[in-house]
């Protein structure tokens, strides 16, 4: 809370959407469900600041870094969006019983570290209402190995659910989860107070989170220096 006015700093929310159409099915659940976040947030005085990542316009950046390791300027000002977010929405096109490449290649490129503890909705479009777990039975596995606290209830949109009022009341319900832990500030203290007893690859969160004391002899020969 800011000490002088006694408002509450905006929480951050990312919307992570990879339809590849403009406008497209995914993009618009993705921002109705952004939409419900900001109006119940407003309902307790708190203020919601939403960035959204087209994952259609960095897609060459995305397969660059999955082949060659090079994070360019577009694709890192997307993983540091998610990185500074309080709460994110990832929502994905259903393609060939899955969620796409192009979804599931950004959150490969990502550190393993990095949406630790964040809460997540998870959102997903298809032309058939065949596809309905796929939120849940292949999305929901990825996430819980970046470690992320996925909401319970998930969505998911067929063409026949866009004017089902069941729709609003599922996104109602994914975005008052996402709310209230985003609210809580789990993530913020997951790291401030229990980051050290989870197992971090060395370099993990851009490298500036490891409990790894690079001065030491072993280290310097280890990096081509010379033992003190």
């Amino acid at each position: 809370m800011n000490a002088s006015t006694g408002q509450r700093p905006p929480l951050r929310l990312a919307v992570v959407s990879a339809g590849t159409s403009d406008p497209s099915s995914t993009r618009l659940l993705a921002d109705r469900t952004a939409r419900r976040v900001t109006e119940l947030a407003a309902r307790t005085g708190q203020q919601v600041t939403v960035r959204t990542i087209e994952l259609r316009e960095i897609a060459a950046d995305i397969s660059a870094a999955l082949v060659s390791q090079l994070i360019t300027p577009k694709l890192q000002a997307a993983i540091t969006a998610l990185g500074e977010a309080d709460g994110i929405i990832a929502a994905a096109p259903v393609y060939k019983a899955g969620p796409s490449g192009l979804f599931t290649s950004f959150f490969h490129v990502l550190d393993n570290d990095l949406i630790i503890a964040k809460p997540l909705v998870l959102a997903a479009t298809a032309g058939t209402a065949r596809h309905a777990l796929v939120a849940d039975d292949q999305m929901r596995p990825m996430f819980a190995y970046l470690r992320t606290m996925t909401v319970p209830t998930s969505l998911f949109a067929a063409p026949e659910d866009w004017s089902d009022p069941a729709l609003n009341t599922r996104i109602d319900r994914a975005a008052r989860e996402l709310v209230l832990l985003m609210e809580s500030g789990f993530a913020a203290k997951v790291r401030d107070e229990s980051w050290q007893s989870y197992q971090h690859e060395f370099g993990s969160a851009g490298g500036t989170e490891t409990a790894i004391d690079l001065d030491t002899d072993l280290m310097r020969l280890a990096t081509g220096g010379a033992a003190s």
